[in-house]
């Protein structure tokens, strides 16, 4: 059975301070990017950092990869697609960064976040129920 992969797009402008003396994207700052991506999606499963705080866990990043294609640059669009990819045992995500202009792929990247009990300060090796039930909620709601 195919599994459904929740999925949130974004789009937003390659800005002057993202970029380097040759006015394309600095490498790092694709982390950033990631992070704008990976908000409008647990935004979208209505688990945000602030719900995460609020659950007692924390999910600190214990993984990135970046995969660099091609080059953004100063007054590009990107068009950010953030597609969860594990949801049971860690918080897992795709990235695809396309210039919103040309529709070409500039990168592809991927993070893992690992639940912590903040009450314990122990690694969980499964996400919350709370986590787990917003996300196959959604699943379920979407076409």
């Amino acid at each position: 059975m195919d599994r459904k992969t929740l999925t949130e797009e974004i789009v937003f402008p390659v800005e002057f301070y993202d970029v380097d003396s040759m006015m394309i994207v600095w490498h790092g700052n694709y982390v950033k990017y990631m992070e704008k991506a990976r908000c409008a999606l647990l935004d979208k499963i209505g688990f945000g950092y602030l719900d995460m705080a609020k659950s007692g866990f924390s999910f600190p990043i214990v993984d990135v990869r970046v995969k660099y294609v091609k080059s953004l640059r100063f007054g590009d669009r990107v068009r950010a697609v953030a597609s969860l990819t594990e949801y049971e045992a860690c918080i897992k995500i795709k990235f695809e960064f396309y210039n919103a202009g040309s529709g070409e792929l500039t990168t592809k990247a991927e993070s893992t976040q690992m639940a912590v009990s903040e009450q314990t300060g122990e690694s969980c090796f499964i996400t919350p129920a709370t986590f787990r039930e917003k996300v196959e909620t959604l699943m379920e709601a979407e076409p």
